[in-house]
């Protein structure tokens, strides 16, 4: 995406950093369009366990804000308006 605006600098910055962590990029393709990253679906976890945005964020070192933005992420990528439609989709994730 940085390449695509002209940022390869910063593109290749991220790319170095990201091997150094162990990470690897994931291809944005139309089968993966729909799928949620590791970060949005320990964030919908915690929401479908009952947590609100900013107890997410200080268990996960993140601003209420920016959970609220990844969980926005997740309920259009899932078709959710709110947090029972995402219990509802996402039963399995509920905590036991």
């Amino acid at each position: 995406m940085l390449v695509a605006f002209g940022l390869a600098g910063f593109a290749e910055r991220a790319r170095r950093e990201l091997v150094a962590t162990g990470e690897t990029v994931r291809r944005r393709t139309v089968e993966t369009f729909n799928e949620l990253t590791a970060q949005e679906a320990c964030i919908a976890k915690l929401a479908v366990s009952g947590l609100t945005n900013s107890e997410i964020g200080a268990q996960l070192f993140l601003s209420a804000r920016t959970v609220e933005w990844h969980l926005r992420k997740v309920f259009t990528k899932l078709g959710a308006g709110s947090r029972r439609e995402l219990r509802q989709l996402l039963p399995d994730l509920e905590a036991r």
